[in-house]
């Protein structure tokens, strides 16, 4: 893939995710739309895509910057039995209102049980300095310490995807595989709930 084709993938993503925040209430559709059906298609190609990831061997790949400029790998996969991946907007109320919640959270377990990872979905690799200066203010002001990624190729075309809205959450075992995907915003208790039973199920 050109370097023309990635910029043009991730600003398609961009545009996307700037469409508005998910709320975790998803959206009602008449059984009989067409936007029923497409939606009901969509669903099940998704599930049959992560059922294909979870019997395979092979987890995500990527290599980003996270926003202090250290090179983080999908190798950070391995130091931990679970990984929860939260993708989160600077524009997003859902997503900053959790963010303490999940700082919390990031504090509380073993580090080779459980760690987290922010994606910072309208933050680019190689952005100007007010706005990674915006983007770190957020991140001091929600206590969300811990690490977060800026948007590439590499990590778009690795995890980035099929995400459409914001916040996406993505739960991934010690081998970069996918266990689980939220889209929306969650309590502090909801999320240590599913913490807790990934991780006696894995």
């Amino acid at each position: 893939m050109n370097k023309f084709h990635a910029r043009f993938l991730i600003c398609i993503l961009s545009a996307f995710l700037l469409t508005g925040c998910a709320q975790s209430t998803p959206k009602v559709l008449s059984p009989d739309s067409s936007e029923a059906s497409e939606q009901e298609d969509s669903v099940s190609n998704q599930e049959e895509a992560a059922s294909e990831q979870k019997e395979s061997d092979a987890g995500i790949v990527f290599e980003a910057k996270d926003i202090e400029g250290n090179t983080v790998t999908s190798s950070v996969f391995s130091d931990s039995k679970l990984t929860m991946v939260n993708v989160w907007a600077t524009y997003c109320n859902p997503c900053l209102m959790e963010m303490p919640g999940l700082g919390e959270l990031a504090g509380e377990y073993d580090e080779d049980q459980f760690q987290l990872i922010g994606v910072i979905s309208d933050v680019m690799e190689g952005a100007d300095q007010k706005t990674m200066e915006q983007a770190a203010e957020l991140i001091s002001q929600t206590g969300a310490g811990y690490s977060h990624l800026l948007l590439n190729e590499s990590l778009y075309m690795g995890l980035l995807q099929n995400v459409t809205a914001v916040p996406t959450t993505f739960f991934v075992d010690e081998n970069g595989v996918v266990l689980d995907t939220v889209v929306g915003a969650m309590a502090k208790e909801s999320w240590e709930e599913k913490i807790n039973e990934l991780l006696e199920e894995n």
